[in-house]
């Protein structure tokens, strides 16, 4: 049966479009061609599960703006997750991670994140992110690439990575993440 001008399955849409923003993160070009960057789709009660334990954490921890990026996500159809797992330094010696050697750039946990990483292995996440979000603006789905998100959804295990960013989506007749 078709679905009559104007009535879309939004769940199925989403799902599909999800997966080629993950693809566009999957092949954006990374530093000497090695990959270390983790991508993971959060669907559903996961959508919901993160946004309420983003507003916790901002509670518990006295920082402000997890409350209104929790309810941001708690209204998201999806999120992507991508981040940094056991990324290698580029080897270049350049000393943007503040070293001045690669092999003193030693990870540690932080409250947050664990770091320090390679510079060029964060370049490497965020040309990813920016090719999902690109992904994203050409499939007309509205969405933000969220600290907060990435925060709370490695403390909560939802993804294996060191450092973490999260994109929301949501595809409705107003940009959920405009007005904040």
């Amino acid at each position: 049966m078709q679905n009559e001008p104007g009535n879309f399955n939004t769940e199925i849409i989403i799902r599909n479009a999800v997966e080629l923003m993950g693809l566009s993160a999957r092949t954006a070009p990374k530093t000497a061609g090695k990959d270390f960057v983790e991508i993971k789709a959060l669907y559903g009660e996961e959508v919901k599960q993160l946004g309420e334990e983003m507003k916790n954490y901002g509670v518990e921890n006295n920082k402000s703006n997890f409350d209104r990026d929790g309810e941001n996500v708690k209204k998201s159809s999806a999120v992507l997750l991508i981040g940094l797992k056991n990324a290698k330094t580029a080897g270049l010696n350049c000393g943007a991670c503040g070293f001045d050697n690669c092999a003193d750039c030693q990870e540690h946990a932080g409250p947050e994140y664990d770091g320090p990483q390679c510079a060029f292995r964060i370049l490497d996440m965020g040309i990813a992110i920016g090719s999902a979000a690109k992904m994203a603006g050409i499939l007309s789905i509205d969405n933000r690439i969220m600290y907060r998100a990435g925060v709370v959804a490695k403390k909560m295990g939802l993804i294996n990575a060191s450092f973490v960013m999260g994109i929301p989506f949501s595809a409705t007749g107003k940009n959920i993440y405009f007005d904040r």
